[in-house]
């Protein structure tokens, strides 16, 4: 057992809830590696479960935040083969990746690529895996098809641009901020789409919808939708509660499906991360994609850190740095 520094929530509330405490971890167990963390990012889903809204999965720590990191290897339980002391790693938890040090299982660990800094690697692994997942193990998203991608200008938003760009799709993104379309375009946005009333159906029925918003755009994403298309919802930014077009649903032939990564069994897990690693890592290597960071901020600024978040200001992610 050893002593970490860690965020913790000390009840449900606002930013002001978060200290940074000492905290006991546990060994390795025979199938674990412990992380010594440099860096972690930031997501929606930390802010969620400061108010209560989210709680972490049972079987994780519950009042330590964090779903990503990127570190070094620092021990390695009896039965690890792969990694070694001193490997640069990240990964996505259930939480508790705010800390100084993070267990996890040997096989959810991904190398981080050798043109990648760990600081900048942190903001990988949650948003680049949930949008392959969502793009395509969950809509079969293939080159030349239409995909729009709300909050375009979000973690999630940019990676999902660059992996869809990445495959040759036709990329559209909506923001209601004109200044972060622009920005998306370096990323691979080709078609900016400014929403100031709520719309964004007019012109165009796309093959795949990523949307990270939910909530009034549900019922337009049915408007949007092509036929035999594919909508995923992964966020709830607009709130979780609109009704939709059923008979539209039909007709359309939509498929419609939600998905979150964090509550999924380890074997399911494994399985998505060794694919991310086979066909994306690659990509990283090559510079083709990258981790898009608003800003890197030392783990003292947490409170900060959320209070920028929520008003929804930032572009891409934001990294808090120990």
């Amino acid at each position: 057992m050893i002593e970490a520094q860690a965020v913790r929530i000390t009840e449900y509330g606002g930013p002001n809830v978060l200290s940074i405490q000492t905290v006991h971890m546990q060994d390795p167990g025979p199938n674990e590696v412990r992380i010594h963390v440099v860096a972690a990012g930031l997501n929606r889903a930390d802010i969620l479960q400061r108010r209560g809204l989210y709680p972490a999965p049972s079987s994780v720590v519950q009042d330590i935040p964090g779903l990503e990191y990127a570190g070094t290897v620092m021990d390695i339980g009896s039965h690890v083969s792969r990694w070694q002391p001193g490997d640069r790693v990240m990964g996505i938890v259930g939480g508790g990746s705010m800390a100084t040090h993070v267990l996890v299982h040997e096989q959810e660990v991904l190398p981080v690529p050798d043109t990648i800094s760990l600081e900048a690697a942190s903001a990988i692994p949650e948003a680049f895996i949930t949008a392959y997942d969502a793009l395509f193990h969950q809509a079969s998203l293939r080159a030349n098809e239409s995909v729009l991608i709300h909050a375009v200008g979000s973690g999630i938003g940019t990676a999902a641009t660059q992996l869809a760009n990445a495959t040759e799709a036709i990329v559209y993104g909506t923001s209601r901020t004109r200044s972060k379309l622009e920005r998306c375009k370096e990323f691979g946005l080709q078609h900016p789409i400014h929403v100031t009333d709520g719309t964004f159906s007019e012109n165009v029925a796309f093959d795949v919808i990523l949307d990270l918003v939910g909530g009034s755009y549900a019922r337009e994403n049915f408007r949007a939708i092509a036929q035999k298309g594919r909508i995923v919802t992964i966020g709830l930014l607009g709130g979780t509660k609109e009704s939709i077009p059923i008979q539209v649903l039909m007709q359309k032939r939509v498929i419609w499906r939600g998905s979150v990564l964090r509550s999924r069994p380890l074997e399911e897990k494994i399985e998505l991360i060794q694919s991310f690693e086979s066909q994306i890592i690659p990509l990283f290597q090559q510079g083709r994609i990258r981790p898009v960071v608003d800003q890197f901020l030392p783990m003292q600024n947490i409170r900060e850190a959320h209070a920028s978040m929520e008003g929804n200001s930032t572009f891409g992610k934001l990294v808090l740095c120990w």
